[in-house]
């Protein structure tokens, strides 16, 4: 389950683009983790296990997916000129991870303000042919929001660190982030793309107060695998027809040729016989 990630970082929006490998991929022995710093003004170094996995990690960054053994690992966060993980400025904390399974582990700041680190499971199973998975997490420090789609509330008063999570058919979507029972945008509108068998995540991260909301984007290819298409013409059923009729005739033929020759022999025999 090796999926790899990218994020920008723009004014007041980011937006990471994912390329993953088919959820078959996964492995039945191994989690995968991927790490989104949504702390802003704050570069920091990422330690699992007590080994420094991520170095100089700046905020917006979505770094994975490591591909970890199942089970307990602990997680903690440093200064970016920590020389080990003794002194975190964030945890350590412990996540237990299943096999074949993706996580997404987040250091954002909490409804007050505080800096927190919270794990999410990704929902990788299957969807729907022609159809995509939308999570929305609120990691911001900001009160309750409403997730609009259109204009229009779809999820409604998500609170830090909630999510949320639709099945929708695959195409854009253009979403924006209001403070709950609200329709004046905070963050967005910004075009999110819903992809066939793909689960798009949407994070709401950064400060109210300090005015640097923005929004994050994972991707994470789920176990849905797309129909494959109707076989036509002569690279389809067509190709397959007429190589199954050719291969019928040349048995056929070699079917009637072997009893002409059999035929002929015996009557070669009954007229040396006779």
């Amino acid at each position: 389950m090796r999926k790899t990630l990218t994020a920008g970082l723009t004014a007041g929006l980011v937006l990471a683009a994912g390329v993953a490998l088919p959820a078959q991929a996964i492995s039945s022995s191994t989690a995968d983790l991927s790490v989104l710093h949504a702390i802003p003004g704050l570069t920091v170094d990422v330690y699992v296990d007590g080994a420094r996995t991520l170095d100089d990690f700046t905020p917006g960054t979505l770094a994975g997916p490591l591909d970890v053994p199942a089970g307990e690992h602990v997680v903690a966060i440093t200064a970016a000129d920590a020389t080990d993980a003794s002194s975190p400025v964030l945890g350590p904390v412990t996540l237990t991870l299943e096999a074949n399974a993706s996580y997404t582990a987040v250091a954002n700041l909490d409804a007050a303000g505080k800096p927190a680190l919270n794990s999410y499971k990704n929902d990788i199973s299957a969807t729907k042919a022609g159809e995509g998975r939308l999570t929305v997490r609120h990691t911001a420090a900001a009160p309750a929001v409403d997730v609009l789609a259109g204009g229009s509330p779809v999820v409604r008063n998500l609170e830090n660190p909630k999510e949320a999570t639709l099945d929708l058919a695959a195409g854009t979507v253009s979403a924006a982030v209001a403070l709950a029972g609200t329709t004046d945008p905070v963050i967005g509108p910004a075009d999110v793309t819903v992809k066939d068998g793909t689960l798009t995540v949407v994070y709401a991260w950064g400060s109210a107060a300090d005015g640097n909301l923005a929004l994050a984007v994972q991707e994470v290819a789920t176990a849905h695998t797309n129909p494959g298409g109707v076989p036509s013409g002569t690279a389809g059923y067509a190709a397959q027809r007429d190589a199954t009729t050719q291969a019928l005739w040349i048995t056929g033929s070699a079917l009637v040729l072997t009893a002409g020759v059999a035929a002929t022999v015996l009557v070669r025999r009954r007229r040396t016989e006779s």
